[in-house]
């Protein structure tokens, strides 16, 4: 079930100087160092909502396996999650995205 249970975003202005920039990027990348967890964050940004329980429903992977990669998105800050009840429900944190794909644009 969607539901749009995430605060407004937050905003990720670039980092000042190209040593944190690469700290940034580097922190990003590894937190998508996995395909489960590309996964995860493809679904995320197609719903354009917060997801609770169709995560799990969605990929070939254990529930305690798509809470593991879901905390890791979370710590990486590339997603929120909020309690809705007895459960989370996660959506996508767009100023990290848009930092993200800010910090891969500049690569030169």
């Amino acid at each position: 079930m969607e539901t749009p249970c995430c605060p407004p975003a937050r905003p990720a202005p670039m980092p000042a100087d190209e040593g944190a920039a690469n700290e940034a990027l580097a922190r990003l990348a590894k937190a998508l160092g996995h395909p489960a967890r590309v996964a995860i964050l493809r679904l995320l940004l197609r719903r354009e909502a917060c997801v609770c329980g169709e995560i799990v429903d969605e990929l070939p992977l254990a529930q305690s396996t798509v809470s593991q990669h879901l905390k890791q998105l979370k710590e990486a800050g590339l997603i929120r999650g909020s309690v809705d009840g007895p459960r989370v429900c996660y959506c996508v944190e767009p100023a990290a995205v848009e930092l993200l794909r800010a910090l891969v644009a500049d690569l030169r």
